[in-house]
């Protein structure tokens, strides 16, 4: 709970009753490996806070291929800022690429955070233009780039990220073959 509350506290300020009120509405949920923390075509019932292990957000196209969207790594709160509240059901799948645990509140509890604690909308709108920029400075080169670049770039944007998650994750988020992915870890290595 200490790393949520340490996260929270970069964009807003809380006083210890605050602190206290949230801790008490949060449970901590373990996910093992493949498991979904959420599905698509299914309405959000939790928000969650990943404190250790990474979530792959995945889709599967017109083909049937599944598709990797993005990950996330430790550190970051996972809900659907936009439909939560509304109940509309979401469009990705968040499953674990790895063992994972996470401090999760049910939607009830956020709801009742937000309608008690004054400046928590704020505090989560600051957090949630942060996770969106940081989603379009992660995705937006991969566009326009070969694949060793955008394999050097993802590296970069997800260190270690490489060695605890399938290729074939990785090959999909890159838009590439998992034998393609192969072929340029062998080359710059």
């Amino acid at each position: 709970m200490e790393e949520f509350i340490n996260y929270i506290l970069h964009f807003g300020h809380l006083n210890q009753q605050q602190i206290d009120f949230i801790s008490k509405k949060a449970q901590v949920l373990e996910l093992p490996k493949d498991a979904y923390f959420a599905e698509a075509g299914k309405v959000s019932k939790q928000v969650g806070f990943l404190v250790e292990g990474v979530i792959r957000v995945c889709y599967y196209n017109n083909k049937g291929e599944e598709i990797t969207r993005y990950f996330v790594d430790e550190n970051h709160l996972m809900f659907d800022w936009k439909n939560f509240d509304a109940s509309i059901p979401i469009s990705e799948y968040l499953q674990a690429a790895t063992p994972c645990r996470l401090i999760v509140f049910s939607a009830t509890d956020w709801k009742e955070i937000s309608n008690t604690i004054m400046g928590w909308e704020a505090i989560i709108q600051k957090i949630n233009t942060k996770n969106h920029a940081e989603k379009l400075e992660r995705r937006s080169p991969l566009v326009a780039q070969d694949a060793t670049t955008r394999y050097l770039g993802f590296i970069e944007s997800f260190p270690g990220l490489a060695n605890r998650v399938p290729l074939s994750y990785i090959a999909s988020y890159l838009g590439i073959t998992q034998s393609s992915l192969s072929r340029i870890r062998k080359n710059i290595r």
